[in-house]
């Protein structure tokens, strides 16, 4: 999500799954995005994935000590995770989960004031690999009940500006664009679950992985025991198409056209 050089504070800069069938999980995601994998230097209950010899983002098995919601989760970067942690309370939101070392850096879980669960990651995510160090190829949506309040609370947390910040926010069509030195790194919108909320769906931030060929990739989600829930499709006029899909295991995901 970042482009290459040092470690940008309080920008996305990472997304990690939790399975209970890691080898299912690996050649799921091997066949519908291309992805090689490599045990992580940190803890062998995780796998990273790599896309062309980069790392792009890791699973690791549901016994895990950083157990957390079967869904793909965003990491954010940062300098300080005690001052994040800190935020995170004083805002009405709650750490599950550390700060607490992992390999070479300091992690942690966290949910904001609506039940949406992320993490913020200080130092290095991986030997050798810094937040941000590499360019993603995803980008995180925030699916919540109220747009501009979960607006102000990652901005207060994370210190996302109007101008002149390494991450920038953009308001209007009611939702929130945060931009990183003018990419889209994440949107924060209402929709269905703020017009008609559901006890049973909760808020969650969700990740769109770029491909190449939308159609193909669909296709070998099928193909490799995956559902596509929706899509291919343009969600609005004039917007990208996409596809949500839904993994073996039950994770979800939503495919963009890059």
């Amino acid at each position: 999500m970042t482009s290459d050089g040092p470690c940008r504070a309080c920008s996305p800069s990472w997304v990690g799954l939790t399975t209970p069938d890691l080898r299912r999980t690996q050649d799921f995601y091997g066949a519908v995005l291309g992805w090689t994998w490599r045990p992580s230097p940190a803890d062998q209950g995780f796998r990273l994935a790599l896309s062309d010899g980069e790392p792009v983002a890791s699973i690791g098995e549901a016994t895990s000590g950083l157990r957390a919601a079967a869904h793909w989760t965003p990491f954010f970067a940062t300098d300080g995770a005690n001052d994040i942690a800190a935020r995170i309370h004083e805002r009405g939101g709650t750490v599950g989960v550390g700060p607490l070392p992992f390999g070479a850096g300091r992690v942690a879980l966290a949910s904001d004031t609506h039940g949406a669960v992320f993490g913020f990651w200080e130092g290095e995510v991986f030997p050798g690999w810094p937040p941000g160090r590499t360019p993603m190829p995803a980008w995180l949506e925030l699916r919540t009940r109220d747009t501009f309040a979960a607006a102000l609370f990652y901005g207060e947390i994370f210190g996302w500006t109007a101008e002149g910040g390494t991450c920038t926010v953009e308001y209007g069509n009611e939702e929130v664009v945060v931009r990183e030195s003018g990419r889209k790194a994440a949107v924060i919108r209402g929709g269905a679950v703020e017009e008609a909320p559901d006890p049973r769906v909760r808020p969650r931030w969700w990740v769109h992985f770029q491909v190449a060929d939308l159609d193909a990739a669909a296709a070998a989600a099928t193909a490799a025991g995956g559902t596509v829930v929706a899509g291919p499709m343009a969600p609005s006029p004039g917007a990208e198409r996409e596809a949500t899909v839904r993994d073996p295991i039950g994770g979800s995901f939503s495919m963009t056209a890059g």
